[in-house]
């Protein structure tokens, strides 16, 4: 038998409606991330931090700072439960193969998302995270007047002088590390080479910076949670203790 043709608008409206559930899915699990993020960091933050700021200009630089924080947060906490997901997801399918109601748990709504995580993640490293703390240290440019505005473009202006520093830092150093010519004279290849090397150098620092500071880390919490428990009295004897304190009064009443 010859195979059945399919409509052509019926599968690109089946495409559609399968890009737009993806896409609700991928803001949903980002709105609940988002909102877990803001609790946790207003949470922990002192209390002075983004609130207590008597001049308004202040308190919404502090208010974005807040969201730009929240925003890497979450994509942080993405990334890591990304693995998770995965997996479970997986399972799920392998195990419910016929279920109607589970069938969104597909592989291009698992691949939407690692390109989803991966795009936010170079952002924030990249933007974002440098953006919010150049934002809380501006104050304008001098001679410019003062507002929102003028620290938005001072931190531009740092941002990408920064930006161009480090790229010229990492060009420079993929030239002396490559052998060939072209790697020194030419920038074409900006987005899929230098930029995915600058990403895996500071994961490479990241992960050095972490293994340096977790011994340290772990150490102060154990001394830390030592001097907050009470040791066990279980194994006292408190006939000794009652022979020392009699010693003890005897020789206070001979004093006296």
């Amino acid at each position: 038998m010859a195979p059945v043709e399919q409509d052509p608008l019926a599968v690109r409206e089946q495409l559609f409606h399968e890009r737009v559930r993806e896409c609700i899915i991928c803001a949903l699990l980002f709105a609940s991330l988002y909102i877990l993020c803001h609790f946790i960091i207003t949470h922990f933050k002192k209390h002075t931090d983004f609130t207590a700021v008597h001049d308004d200009e202040d308190a919404a630089v502090n208010r974005i700072a807040l969201g730009l924080c929240t925003f890497t947060l979450a994509v942080a906490l993405g990334a890591v439960l990304l693995l998770p997901f995965s997996i479970i997801s997986n399972e799920v399918l392998l195990s419910f193969p016929q279920n109607y109601y589970i069938q969104w748990l597909n592989g291009s709504l698992i691949h939407g998302l690692w390109n989803l995580v991966f795009l936010f993640s170079n952002m924030s490293l990249v933007f974002l995270m440098p953006f919010a703390y150049f934002f809380t240290e501006s104050e304008g440019f001098a001679g410019s007047k003062k507002g929102i505005m003028a620290r938005v473009y001072e931190t531009s202006v740092v941002l990408l002088l920064l930006s161009l520093l480090v790229l010229g830092m990492v060009w420079v150093a993929s030239a002396i590390v490559g052998n060939d010519a072209a790697s020194r004279q030419s920038l074409h290849d900006l987005w899929e080479y230098y930029l995915p090397y600058l990403y895996s150098c500071i994961s490479l620092f990241g992960v050095l910076l972490l293994l340096l500071c977790t011994p340290f880390g772990l150490s102060t919490m154990f001394t830390v949670t030592g001097k907050l428990l009470v040791k066990p009295r279980l194994l006292e004897d408190l006939d000794e203790q009652l022979s020392c304190t009699r010693f003890e009064e005897a020789a206070v009443s001979r004093r006296i």
